[in-house]
């Protein structure tokens, strides 16, 4: 079997054998939950409940109307004792619902439906209705995602199972423990979307997984095109860009959409998660996710309840050594967030925790640009990082525009490969949100 990759891009250390090989374990019993109300890209939503009330698991606790919206649902069975403000994984404060849990396991799922007997109205329906977001990146709803507009067709579905990001390992683990179910998402957003080919996108440091996905094919989806499709191991090759690249020899224009070349792109968790809410009527209560890092010294694969504090997987459920933790991480190390307290709730889209030792989290003085052009070569939006860089120094936010600022999808290659170790992808994080205020406020005033 052939791999395929994009141009560009870096071999940052996988890390990934100390947890690789543990299964996957479920975890019900914890002392609170403080689930964020807003976890998704879109319109805020608000709580359906207030202080005393009982909710049981799988119940919805806030929503509101509008397209762009996400409900949410009660990851445990318990009283609700505080609805405030909390710190969250993005180290903001949000509108957080504190659950307390009562003794037994009371649930509320949704009835059941055949995906492919049902209308597509239907099925949209319930993908909204069992709180599913995208759950590799910013938490995009993913029933907008599955119905583009008309003029939009889509040709695949391409499941993004490459899993790139270095020391994660839980996609690989629900991949060779639930392969059918995985396969049965594919198959399901195909019939959504009306998708007449379905690729799984899988790096070749996962080759292993072949024979049981191509088995999983033969059993849920032997009827429809699903192909497995190796792809080299190289960072970001689980970008969405990157991904349709490769698979398809496609190229998202500067400003696009997977849909306008004719794609839609999800991920394990989120093609999981639909399989289950149709399957099992099982709205998005759980997180899979990996505990590891130089400072772990139990790395594990979990399945945890939405909103399970950082702090209550140690110590009895994972141990670390307190004094070699040097950096806490939600995610993966190139792209996920740094957090300063363990007091943060896991979410729906967090896929990972890590707890970093001195040399994992070694932080090195900046120096100088060599212009050595190693940022070009491994950008893989075809960016000028170091032109970019030098746009944003100066304050010049138009020519940041002009040289593409907001295609860049914050990745961390050109950090990673830059000999002078400037912080590249911290500056273009910052300088994206300032040419998008600027072209607010010229919106702004061209509508007066």
């Amino acid at each position: 079997m052939s791999t395929k990759t994009f141009k560009g891009g870096a071999h940052p250390p996988e890390r990934k054998d100390r947890s690789a090989s543990s299964p996957i374990e479920v975890l019900r019993n914890v002392t609170q939950v403080v689930i964020p109300v807003n976890q998704h890209f879109g319109a805020p939503i608000q709580p359906l409940v207030k202080v005393g009330d009982q909710v049981k698991r799988g119940q919805k606790i806030a929503d509101a109307d509008g397209r762009m919206t996400v409900p949410l649902h009660a990851s445990v069975y318990g009283t609700v004792k505080k609805i405030e403000p909390r710190m969250q994984a993005n180290n903001l404060e949000g509108l957080a619902i504190v659950i307390e849990p009562l003794p037994g396991d009371e649930a509320v799922f949704m009835p059941t439906l055949d995906p492919f007997s049902c209308s597509r109205e239907e099925a949209l329906a319930r993908v909204r209705e069992a709180g599913i977001i995208g759950v590799g990146g910013a938490g995009f709803p993913a029933h907008v995602k599955f119905a583009p507009p008309p003029n939009k067709p889509i040709e695949y579905v391409i499941a993004n199972a490459a899993e790139c990001e270095p020391f994660l390992t839980i996609d690989e683990r629900v991949m060779e423990e639930s392969p059918e179910d995985f396969i049965d998402g594919i198959a399901i957003v195909m019939r959504i979307t009306g998708a007449t080919k379905g690729v799984v996108g899988l790096e070749d440091n996962k080759i292993h997984l072949v024979p049981i996905l191509e088995k999983a094919i033969g059993q849920k989806a032997s009827g429809l095109d699903i192909v497995v499709q190796l792809l080299r191991t190289k960072y970001p090759q689980g970008g969405e860009k990157m991904l349709i690249t490769a698979v398809t020899g496609r190229e998202v224009p500067s400003g696009g959409l997977p849909m306008d070349v004719a794609c839609v792109v999800s991920n394990v968790g989120t093609l999981k998660a639909v399989s289950e809410a149709f399957r099992k009527g099982k709205p998005v209560i759980d997180t899979g996710l990996t505990v590891t890092g130089g400072a772990c010294e139990t790395p594990k694969n979990l399945f945890v309840p939405v909103g399970m504090l950082v702090q209550d997987l140690f110590p009895d459920v994972v141990r670390y050594d307190e004094k070699k933790l040097r950096r806490l991480v939600m995610g993966g190390p190139m792209m996920g967030p740094a957090v300063p307290s363990m007091q943060v709730p896991i979410q729906k889209n967090t896929s990972g925790v890590l707890l970093m030792d001195a040399a994992e989290a070694k932080v090195y003085e900046e120096g100088p640009c060599i212009r050595c052009g190693r940022c070009m070569r491994a950008c893989s939006c075809r960016l000028s990082p170091a032109l970019l860089n030098v746009a944003l120094k100066a304050g010049d936010l138009d020519e940041a525009e002009r040289i593409g600022a907001l295609d860049c999808i914050e990745c961390g290659t050109c950090s990673f490969v830059c000999p002078s170790h400037i912080q590249l992808v911290q500056r273009f994080r910052i300088g994206k949100q300032l040419v998008r205020a600027k072209k607010q406020k010229e919106a702004q005033r061209a509508g007066k």
